[in-house]
């Protein structure tokens, strides 16, 4: 067994691509688009976005979508299926390290 140990949570993958918060449609808007894109800008990588529990990527998201609009059960899986695991590995080097040694297990 090889545990995958991320620094934060699962939304900071998310923020590999931010356009795709999209899926979350009752909160969407081009407002939403560019506070998320500014969180995303701000840090060397997604698996950076965090430097408090005030601050965690959740906590990020859910204070720039209105109230009740973004799901982590519903949304969260849509958006990262629309970013891809290819896109969060080329951006994410630890989660990117972990899915490749779970691939050399199935060879």
């Amino acid at each position: 067994m090889l545990p995958y140990v991320q620094m934060h949570e699962f939304e900071g993958l998310l923020f590999t691509n931010p356009t795709h918060f999209e899926w979350a449609e009752d909160g969407w808007s081009e407002d939403v688009k560019a506070k998320l894109m500014a969180v995303a800008q701000a840090f060397p990588n997604p698996e950076d976005i965090n430097d408090s529990p005030e601050t965690a990527p959740s906590k990020r998201i859910l204070s720039i979508f209105p109230e009740g609009t973004y799901s982590k059960p519903e949304h969260g899986p849509l958006i990262a299926e629309a970013i891809g695991i290819d896109a969060m590995r080329q951006k994410c080097a630890q989660f990117d390290a972990w899915v490749a040694h779970l691939q050399a297990w199935g060879n």
